[in-house]
C-alpha cells in the first residue's frame, strides 16, 4: 500500500467499457511526513475520495481486485481515506 494526496481529477468520455462509471483521480505519492515524492499516478477511486485528501492506494494486480470488476484495466486504486497518521520514533 502507498500513501498519496489527491491533486486532481481526470475526465475521460471515451475509455475501456470496463471503466464506465469510475471516478479517476490524480494522486501524488507522499512520504510519511506528507512531502510529495515520486510522480503522480491516475487512480481509480473506490471510496469516494476528493481533491486535497490524503489516501491509501494500491498498485499492480491488487488495484484491479479493489474494483468491483476485477477484469478492468486498472494499475492503481484508492482503497482508503486517511484520517490520521501516527509515527512512533525510537530513541
Amino acid at each position: 500500500m502507498h500513501i498519496g494526496i489527491v491533486i486532481g481529477r481526470v475526465t475521460s468520455t471515451k475509455k475501456d467499457e470496463k471503466l464506465t462509471g469510475t471516478k479517476l483521480l490524480i494522486t501524488h505519492p507522499v512520504d510519511l511526513e506528507g512531502c510529495l515524492s515520486g510522480q503522480p499516478v491516475v487512480t481509480v477511486d473506490t471510496v469516494g475520495a476528493g481533491i486535497g485528501e490524503k489516501v491509501m492506494y494500491v498498485t499492480g494486480s491488487m488495484a484491479s481486485r479493489a474494483f468491483r470488476n476485477s477484469q478492468a484495466p486498472i494499475d492503481a486504486a484508492i482503497v482508503g481515506i486517511i484520517d490520521n497518521i501516527e509515527i512512533e520514533r525510537g530513541g
